[in-house]
């Protein structure tokens, strides 16, 4: 467990940034940072944006294979691993913007397909405070938070949510790989103000009855729980806004590549199973064919690392509002008050016998059936459908059981024609259940 204070941080930033500078590294340049998930890591990655030197922040568990074919493809002038990032750590102190100048450079999970590099560039000061603000001030940072920091520190949301912490004087809890034991003692030990989970932690605090109302956990020293990155089951959603305070629990959809919406409890309640509103700075739409697509602001613009045809096919200008929005192949639905649902990805959508089925959709009904702890839908190739629905289960249910309930709830069309009962769904790092692993896991190719 590590305690990270926003003065600690901020003398560990200026001795990164100072090191860097000595070494001769200027501002657009890269650095590959593929160390442990410490907390000296998050300041490393604040300290180089704040000079404008961008961190290509990798997962140190690839395999050599799998990080050199990404360090390829990056090219950075330096690489820091956890031996380098320790000498970094003595360097002169440089003299630090006030907020990070840059976002840092992420690979795309890959759940889609080959990961690709997310680039910003340098943005003007300017630029760099507003997108600064557009995070720090959403979810309400301050100097008297205590941040626990669930996901790991290589990915997206744990930078913004962590350092965004750091930069506003509040502290940072990293506890280390995710055990839902741990984190329960640490919640009732430390008592930190504000987290970023993804469902499958909530989901592992739920199955050792930490989200139980009666007998589990004391949350009541959040004012902030909030959660992204994969579909949140109903029931699970609802117990976590029974467990924690009035008001804490936020949903929001985005992705690598950049934020969309925002919701609060009250208002999934009243809209069941909705993402949210578009954020400030930002307008949503919805194609014919259901395709996302959202009107960024100018310093939320991105493109592919050296891909200059996926960017141009990630980027549009909106016929309604005349501004730049991209998409990540999402599908979904717009009411009548801009609130968001999904349907999942192009890529997960299933066609059967002529019909599309939204994978999200059915999990969001096989997710009531008792017995379903978790559960994952996905296409096997059939002679007669094309494609036939299939879905992955885990919990103390059977085949019978699961096809019965989603008879009762479902069109036919919608109704999975096998189940298979397993014991772990295939994620990845960051909890995402990686649908497209599931023929293979199984058997099928």
């Amino acid at each position: 467990m590590e305690l990270l204070t926003a003065a600690e941080s901020e003398v560990q930033q200026r001795a990164v940034a100072g090191a860097l500078l000595q070494r001769g590294l200027q501002a657009g340049e890269r650095v590959a940072m593929s160390t442990s998930g410490t907390a000296a890591m998050l300041s490393a990655v604040l300290g180089s944006l704040r000079v404008g030197i961008i961190p290509v922040v990798l997962n140190s568990a690839l395999l050599q294979h799998e990080r050199e074919e990404l360090l390829l493809n990056a090219d950075p002038a330096f690489t820091i691993d956890d031996a380098v990032l320790a000498q970094l750590l003595d360097g002169p102190p440089a003299e630090l913007s006030d907020v990070p100048l840059a976002r840092p450079m992420h690979y795309t999970s890959g759940t889609s397909g080959t990961p690709k590099g997310v680039w910003s560039g340098v943005l003007s000061e300017d630029q760099a405070q507003r997108l600064f603000d557009d995070e720090a001030d959403l979810w309400g940072f301050n100097s008297a938070d205590l941040h626990l920091t669930c996901s790991p520190l290589h990915h997206s949301a744990p930078i913004r949510f962590g350092g965004g912490t750091l930069l506003r004087g509040g502290s940072v809890l990293v506890p280390g790989k995710f055990d839902a034991h741990q984190i329960a003692d640490v919640i009732q030990t430390h008592r930190p103000t504000a987290s970023f989970m993804v469902p499958s932690h909530l989901q592992r605090l739920r199955a050792i009855g930490a989200l139980s109302t009666t007998d589990g956990v004391d949350f009541s020293s959040f004012r902030l729980l909030a959660h992204a990155g994969e579909p949140c089951p109903p029931p699970l959603k609802t117990a976590a806004i029974q467990a924690f305070p009035t008001g804490a629990v936020w949903e929001f959809y985005g992705s690598t590549e950049g934020q969309f919406t925002a919701c609060a409890s009250a208002d999934w309640e009243e809209r069941p199973g909705t993402v949210g509103q578009a954020r400030a700075g930002r307008a949503l739409s919805v194609d014919p064919d259901g395709t996302i697509w959202c009107a960024a602001p100018e310093y939320a613009e991105f493109s592919y690392w050296r891909d200059a045809e996926r960017t141009e096919s990630a980027w549009r200008v909106d016929p309604e509002t005349n501004r730049n929005s991209f998409t990540v192949g999402d599908l979904g639905r717009l009411d009548e008050d801009g609130f968001l649902w999904l349907d999942g990805r192009r890529d997960d959508l299933i066609i059967s016998g002529g019909v599309n089925v939204y994978p999200a959709e059915v999990e969001s009904v096989l997710a009531h059936a008792a017995g379903v702890e978790e559960v994952a839908v996905f296409g096997l190739a059939d002679d007669r459908w094309g494609q036939k629905v299939c879905a992955a289960v885990t919990g103390s249910t059977t085949e019978a059981a699961v096809i019965d309930f989603a008879k009762s709830q479902m069109a036919a069309h919608k109704c999975p024609k096998a189940i298979f009962i397993v014991e772990a769904l295939p994620r990845t790092s960051t909890g995402k259940i990686q649908r497209r692993e599931l023929p293979t896991q199984l058997g099928f190719e």
